[in-house]
């Protein structure tokens, strides 16, 4: 019989499952603590999520079960839950549209916790008040370490990159992945083509730099940091900052110091799981605030 606990959250009636059931084996993490997570992150993670199409990740049986990614709002959805419809080309389930949900509060984060949502993705753009698409507010540098090659060098290349986009009078603020690579993350407001400066400047970084490929083919990358511009196509997706990680532990994309970049010579020194992350931000604030200022 499935343990159900009603709820209220800030006026919003939710019911919350499977409250014991353990999502994280390695930790012990369950749901319970996934869901008090990002209620507990909620005041950080918000604005970072306002505006823009959700795409998750539910690991109903766990991180070491089956997953699937969900762009469409389940059938299930509370009315209360804001939803766009947009076009959907490419579609893998040949949809023309997709009514996407959108996280502007709490007790829609607690829905989707609720559902297992470990993972949340959402693009460099916003909608309108009226659904309609914006233009890009941010772009975004993904950097893929490829064997032997770690985070520290991800590190060296972010360097790098925040040096490069100074010059070009662009601020840059840097984040873990919450896996074994890292994103940087540029205020934008030159307008639509995004992809088209990230990828000049990822292709310069190369020409610069042996240990720096912009190119995604796996035959180019060991060894060596995958600038990956793409991520700045409109239809495609980037973990949120302070969303979990599918892991063996609950690790979070983690905001960081540039001072935590620079000093980086371990791998294990830029992991954080979800209590790290939540001290981190009392301490530190969001460091991510200027991104939507």
């Amino acid at each position: 019989m499935t343990e159900k606990v009603r709820v209220e959250v800030e006026g919003r009636r939710l019911v919350l499952t499977n409250l014991d059931k353990v999502l994280y084996p390695d930790a012990a993490f369950t749901k319970a603590e996934v869901i008090d997570y990002y209620t507990r992150i909620a005041s950080a993670l918000l604005p970072h999520l306002k505006g823009r199409p959700l795409t998750v990740k539910r690991y109903p049986n766990g991180v070491d079960g089956q997953f699937f990614y969900e762009k469409n709002a389940p059938e299930h959805t509370p009315d209360w839950v804001r939803t766009v419809t947009l076009p959907a080309p490419g579609s893998t389930k040949n949809r023309e549209e997709i009514d996407f949900a959108v996280v502007d509060d709490l007790p829609t984060l607690v829905y989707y916790a609720n559902l297992a949502a470990l993972e949340i993705h959402v693009p460099m753009w916003r909608v309108a008040k009226d659904g309609e698409p914006q233009p890009p507010d941010t772009l975004v540098f993904d950097l893929d370490p490829g064997a032997p090659a770690t985070i520290v060098d991800c590190c060296r290349v972010a360097v790098l990159l925040r040096r490069a986009l100074a010059d070009d009078g662009l601020e840059s603020f840097p984040k873990t992945s919450g896996q074994k690579g890292m994103q940087l993350y540029v205020p934008w407001d030159r307008g639509p083509d995004t992809s088209g400066y990230a990828k000049a400047l990822a292709q310069r970084m190369q020409a610069e730099h042996p240990f720096v490929t912009s190119v995604m083919a796996k035959k180019e990358r060991p060894g060596k940091v995958f600038i990956d511009w793409s991520q700045n196509n409109p239809a495609k997706t980037t973990v949120a900052p302070y969303s979990l990680r599918a892991a063996g532990r609950p690790a979070v994309s983690t905001p960081l110091l540039w001072e935590e970049v620079e000093a980086c010579d371990s791998p294990d020194r830029l992991v954080f799981t979800a209590p790290d992350v939540l001290e981190r931000v009392a301490e530190h604030g969001d460091l991510f605030a200027p991104l939507t200022a």
